[in-house]
């Protein structure tokens, strides 16, 4: 069966807050319900923790730089991995996450690797 990630795109907050609490349970209840598609996930530190590298020529000086590449409104602030049986399948799911109610959710095709393989 194919599978998708869902990225999560919101306001950049740290979800270990406890400030953050009440709406991590529309999460918590998206979880339960999505619990026979759901394979991993994770919800993200703030982008302020961040650390960017580049490595110059390819195998040449490695530049690492705190925080982002991008400014932007919102962040990827978690990502589901879904099994699903087709696109649509992932998209009803990914309808189901709050970050779709207030920011986006961005769903692609995982695309498989042999064990073993590197993955990129």
């Amino acid at each position: 069966m194919p599978a998708y990630v869902a990225l999560t795109c919101t306001a950049d907050v740290d979800w270990s807050a406890p400030e953050q609490t009440d709406e991590l349970a529309g999460y918590r209840e998206f979880g339960q319900a999505a619990a026979a598609i759901i394979r991993g996930g994770a919800a993200l530190y703030p982008t302020a923790t961040a650390t960017t590298v580049r490595v110059r020529g390819g195998k040449g000086e490695v530049l690492a730089s705190d925080g982002p590449h991008d400014e932007t409104k919102e962040a990827i602030t978690g990502f589901y991995l879904l099994e699903c049986a087709d696109l649509d399948e992932a998209v009803a799911a990914a309808a189901g996450l709050p970050a779709a109610w207030n920011g986006a959710v961005e769903v692609r095709p995982v695309i498989p690797f042999p064990p073993g393989e590197p993955t990129r």
